[in-house]
């Protein structure tokens, strides 16, 4: 019983502080963190025990297979030299020096202090990546640290555990007055070697293995019930092999997110997406909750075993300074010297250097990573504390500074209208694609034909009506109007589905069929204008010129002209109709509605002239599209 309350306590707590923390705009893991501080000095409250074991093997795989299903393979290889200097070679920058300090401090064993060195070398992934999101950074500094943080994790626990193999010798050293080296590089790169093999192996076989499966699986709870035993089926076998088990789930995640599209249905993707964002949501916000709560059992067992406040206050405050200062002294050195050898473009981004520089927030790895710490480790709770303190100070000093940094700088993501020029393009060619299949099927009836012809167009459509929202006399799109005339009529439909259950007429199961398929209608509704409220004011800039510009693009890249009807469409002003965003030639300056106006006058204006460039011709826009080519520019 006492179990059951303190689990059910702790998901409320975790529900009601992430709500408040959502509505103030502050980082739920920042929040709930303070909060578990506050509660753990509250002497009524039990502190619930949080193992390494719990932590390492009960919490970690799913939050990392969480992770890194929604990670993009193909940004993930795209910069995977970065994430592996961060992830394999700072992890190792920043244990060496760690270690060095806390070796000179506390005067033990330097595998001790290497030991300490490995546990907080590792930012964490949870903390990284909803600070990174919530602030809106750019998408590749998001890929670096979240590729960072999901292989470093490797890194740091194989140096850990060759640290502790090294104890008995460290021990012997200290028993004959010597404070020799008993970590080798040599040894460290042996296991490390051997653990990226076996973990990445495993990774991979239980990728393939899965995906083969899921591919022959068509019910959607069988299919969500298999990804929830899939962070175990890597991370145990390559645990109990020598190998790394994060390696082993980050790459079976890797594989799977990246093959869902094909190997799942659409019914099994959303419902995986929907249990996987729920499950991540609990598991992550309630281990920064139990986090905090350790802090006072922790205070209290270095008070009464550790070398005396002083020195304890001393070690903590140094190795939390030498964490931070270590980062920059790595990133801005190997970010120059990527510039200097040419990658990405050949150009030194200092202030995306300083951004990736400050966000390194330790978490439940660090801490979780402390507590395995033997029991007869020299001065452990010295170093039980230093972790700690790590991760609390870099989750609040760094998580709720971030912020500021990032907007000071100028860094930002891309702004939603970006997204939706992107979304808009990719859409329009993927419907190409369909219309083009639909045409090879001659034995079709035309009506049919033209119903999915429409269909399609509304879809592309509708995504090109969120561009130009800024404008205060922005009309009502007809997409606009269709989801909210639309969203009445479910209402409606709703309410007398619900007249006809109460009556007790029909069976349950066939009312329940007809419910679930107007909340999945309702949804994309809702889904479709969440992202239109997204868009914001601030002018959307013209994308960079790119080098697979097409030629009509290209001979229209910095061309200027007139409009001949700058206060509208010019058939709709000489027709007395409406339109909904404006579009401007490129050639003669003919302005015309776009495809979402009812008349089309832009590309009616394009087949009738075959100029084949056009602008947006909307406040803050100056985005150019070819007609020819189907490409945005």
């Amino acid at each position: 019983m006492e179990t059951a309350v303190a689990i059910v306590a702790i998901v409320g707590t975790v529900i009601v502080v992430a709500g408040i923390a959502q509505r103030w705009r502050v980082a739920a893991p920042l929040a709930l963190l303070v909060v578990g501080v506050v509660v753990s000095y509250i002497s009524f409250i039990p502190e619930p025990e949080l193992s390494a074991q719990v932590v390492l093997v009960g919490l970690l795989p799913p939050l990392l297979y969480a992770a890194a299903i929604r990670t993009s393979l193909v940004d993930f290889r795209a910069n995977w030299t970065p994430i592996l200097s961060l992830s394999v070679g700072l992890v190792l920058f920043t244990a060496a020096g760690v270690g060095l300090v806390t070796w000179w401090l506390l005067h033990v064993p330097f595998a001790v202090a290497f030991a300490l060195g490995a546990i907080v070398a590792p930012p964490d992934a949870v903390a990284a990546t909803a600070v990174a999101r919530r602030i809106g950074l750019p998408r590749r500094i998001v890929t670096i640290l979240e590729g960072e943080s999901l292989v470093n994790d490797a890194t740091a626990l194989v140096s850990l555990r060759t640290a502790v193999a090294a104890f008995p010798l460290a021990a012997t050293a200290v028993a004959s007055g010597s404070h020799a080296t008993t970590v080798t590089m040599g040894s460290v790169a042996f296991d490390f070697g051997r653990a990226v093999v076996l973990g990445v192996g495993f990774g991979v076989l239980v990728g393939i293995v899965i995906a083969s499966i899921r591919s022959k699986v068509t019910e959607s709870a069988i299919d969500t019930s298999i990804s929830f035993i899939v962070p175990y089926l890597a991370y145990l076998p390559a645990e109990h092999y020598h190998g790394s088990g994060v390696l082993a789930v980050v790459v079976a995640g890797l594989i799977l997110g990246h093959k869902s599209p094909i190997v799942q249905n659409a019914s099994s993707r959303l419902s995986e997406r929907i249990n996987w964002t729920t499950i991540q949501f609990i598991l992550e916000n309630a281990v920064f909750l139990m986090l905090g709560m350790q802090m006072r059992r922790l205070v209290e067992d270095a008070g009464h075993t550790g070398p005396g406040w002083g020195r304890v206050i001393l070690v903590c405050v140094a190795v939390l300074a030498t964490v931070v200062v270590l980062r920059p002294i790595w990133v801005f050195p190997f970010k120059l010297l990527q510039a200097k050898l040419g990658k990405h473009e050949g150009k030194f981004h200092p202030k995306a250097a300083a951004v990736i520089s400050w966000a390194g927030m330790r978490g439940v790895v660090t801490l979780a990573a402390a507590f395995t710490l033997p029991a007869a480790t020299p001065e452990r709770s010295t170093l039980v504390l230093a972790a700690m303190t790590v991760t609390v100070a870099t989750l609040l000093l760094q998580g709720l500074s971030l912020p500021w940094l990032a907007r000071t700088l100028g860094v930002r993501g891309p702004d939603p209208r970006e997204d939706a020029l992107q979304e808009a393009t990719i859409l329009q060619a993927s419907v190409a694609a369909g219309l083009k299949a639909l045409e090879e099927h001659h034995d079709v009836d035309a009506d049919v034909i033209e119903t999915l012809r429409r269909r399609a167009e509304n879809r592309t459509n509708i995504v090109w009506e969120r561009l130009g929202q800024g404008r205060v006399d922005a009309v009502e799109t007809p997409s606009a109007t269709y989801r909210r005339v639309r969203l009445i009529m479910l209402a409606a439909e709703r309410a007398e589905l619900l007249r006809i259950r109460d009556a007790g007429t029909v069976d349950h199961e066939v009312l329940a069929h007809v419910l679930a398929q107007l909340d999945i209608e309702e949804s994309m509704l809702d889904r479709i204008e969440e992202r239109s409220d997204e868009l914001r004011e601030e002018p959307l800039l013209p994308p960079e010129r790119g080098e697979d510009e097409c030629e009509h693009l290209a001979a229209h890249h910095d061309r200027f002209v007139a409009p001949t009807s700058p206060h509208g469409c010019e058939e709709c002003l000489r027709d007395g109709t409406t339109w909904v965003h404006l579009r401007l030639c490129l050639d003669c300056g003919h302005v015309g509605c776009c495809d979402s106006s009812p008349q089309k006058h832009a590309t009616g204006h394009f087949h009738e002239s075959d100029h084949p460039v056009m602008r947006s011709f909307e406040p803050g826009e100056s985005w150019r599209w070819c007609f020819v080519d189907d490409q945005l520019g």
